[in-house]
């Protein structure tokens, strides 16, 4: 899995929105603008805001107008998932030479590859959808711990 810039950004975005409704991600409504976001997290406010109109459009995000407009949860800070944000800003979850894992084809010897690609893309998505913006608000992931290096 390659985590690219968009998709680190929407996620330190998402946990600066949830801390700032109320600093441990419960409360949902509260209004965080683009900008603090941006100063905060050190994030380009132009980059920023084409991520916050996608997590907006696949409904994580509410944006309000006007001089107290901002950013708020579309749902508390503990239904959003790790996979939810991702998915939002960067489609699939695992790619193969940019395609989905599932659509990775293969033939003769190699044709094994696709379970392996299958296998690393639920593994990964075990991880990302038991995650939850709360979880690594309090610094404890609620993710399946493996007993594999981490390298």
């Amino acid at each position: 899995m390659f985590v690219s810039a968009r998709s680190d950004y929407a996620l330190r975005a998402m946990l600066a929105v949830a801390a700032g409704g109320g600093g441990d991600g419960d409360r949902v409504g509260e209004l965080v603008k683009a900008a603090s976001l941006a100063e905060v997290q050190d994030i380009p406010l132009s980059f920023l805001q084409g991520i916050l109109l996608d997590l907006r459009r696949a409904g994580l995000l509410h944006s309000h107008r006007g001089a107290d407009g901002g950013y708020s949860l579309t749902r508390p800070a503990d239904e959003i998932t790790v996979g939810d944000v991702l998915r939002a800003v960067g489609g699939s979850l695992t790619t193969v030479r940019g395609l989905p894992a599932e659509r990775a084809g293969y033939h003769g010897v190699a044709a094994g590859l696709t379970d392996v690609w299958l296998a690393v893309h639920g593994a990964i998505a075990t991880v990302v959808d038991s995650t939850t913006l709360a979880d690594l608000l309090t610094h404890a992931p609620s993710a399946v711990s493996t007993d594999a290096p981490l390298a």
